[in-house]
C-alpha cells in the first residue's frame, strides 16, 4: 500500500534507537524526507548513515536533549531548514526512571516532566507555524499503554504520560479546524533498549534474570511475546500519513492485547 508519504517532511525526536529509529526507517522507506534527533551526536550520525544507506533517501540528524527548554525551537528550525518545511512531527523521548513513589524528590519529578511532557509542549508550539503551511499536517505523540493501565514501579511514567494524552486530545479538538491532526500511540512492551533497561531493573529487584523478566512480561499478551519496533513503526507510519486523513484525537494502543479493559 502506498501511504502517500513520498517527499513528506518529518521530524522525529528520540530516534537514534528504538521506536523512534524504527519509525524513521518506516517513513524513509516510504520516500519521506526525515530529520531525526537524539541526545548523542555519535549515535545520531550512526543512525543517519544506517537509514540513508538502506533507504537511499536523504536523512538529516540533529543532536540535542529535548528536555532542555531551549532545544525545541532550535531543533524544529534546523529541521525545517534542512527539509524545506515540515508536514509531520513525531514527539518521542526516553522515559523516566523506574521506582516507587517515595524514592523520588521534587527535582526528579521536574526532570521527568521536562522529558516526557514539556518536551511535547515545546516541540509542538515550535512546529505549529510550519505545520500550518502543510496540506497534510500531522503530529504524533508516543506515550504508553500505562495511561490506561498503570504499570507497577513506573509511577513517574504512569503519571506524566497521562498529561501528554490530555494534551494530544485537546489539541486535536482545538486545531482540527486548521487541518492539523493530533494522535497518540500507546505502545505496550516492545523489544527496545529502554525495555531491556527496565527489565534489568526488575531482575535486580526480584533476584531473577533479564530473560526471566522478559518472559514473564511477554505472557501478558495473548500472543505470548513482546512487539518488535517495526510493528510499532508500521502503525505510526499509517497514522501520520495522508491515508489517515480522518483520524484525529485517537489514542491507539499497540500493545498486543496487554490492556485488559474493553475501552
Amino acid at each position: 500500500m502506498d501511504l502517500k508519504l513520498k517527499n513528506r517532511r518529518a521530524l522525529i525526536t528520540g530516534a537514534s534507537r528504538g521506536l523512534g529509529f524504527a519509525t524513521a526507517r518506516a517513513l524513509s522507506l516510504e520516500g519521506a524526507l526525515v530529520a531525526i534527533n537524539g541526545r548523542d551526536e555519535a549515535r545520531i550520525q550512526s543512525a543517519v548513515l544506517k537509514l540513508s544507506s538502506e533507504t537511499r533517501v536523504p536523512v538529516y540528524g540533529f543532536a540535542g536533549d529535548v528536555s532542555n527548554p531551549s532545544m525545541a525551537e532550535k531543533l524544529v528550525s534546523d529541521a525545517q531548514d534542512a527539509l524545506g518545511g515540515l508536514d509531520i512531527l513525531i514527539c518521542n523521548a526516553g522515559g523516566p526512571p523506574p521506582g516507587a513513589f517515595e524514592l523520588f524528590d521534587e527535582a526528579t519529578w521536574q526532570k521527568a516532566i521536562d522529558l516526557s511532557f514539556m518536551s511535547n509542549v515545546r516541540l509542538i508550539k515550535a512546529a505549529l507555524p510550519y505545520l500550518r503551511k502543510s496540506d497534510a499536517a500531522s503530529v504524533l505523540t508516543v506515550t504508553s499503554y500505562s495511561v490506561k493501565q498503570p504499570i507497577p514501579n513506573l509511577v513517574l511514567s504512569n503519571s506524566i504520560r497521562a498529561a501528554t494524552v490530555g494534551l494530544t486530545k485537546s489539541l486535536a479538538l482545538e486545531l482540527g479546524r486548521e487541518g492539523i491532526r493530533f494522535n497518540s500511540i500507546l505502545p505496550g512492551w516492545t523489544e527496545t533498549e529502554r525495555v531491556t533497561e527496565l527489565m534489568t531493573a526488575r531482575a535486580t529487584n526480584n533476584g531473577t534474570t533479564v530473560d526471566d523478566e522478559i518472559a514473564r512480561q511477554a505472557k501478558e499478551s495473548p500472543f505470548g511475546r513482546m512487539a518488535t519496533p517495526e510493528e510499532f513503526a508500521n502503525v505510526a507510519a499509517f497514522l501520520v500519513s495522508p491515508l489517515a486523513s480522518y483520524l484525529t484525537g485517537v489514542m491507539l494502543p499497540v500493545d498486543g492485547g496487554m490492556l485488559k479493559g474493553t475501552f
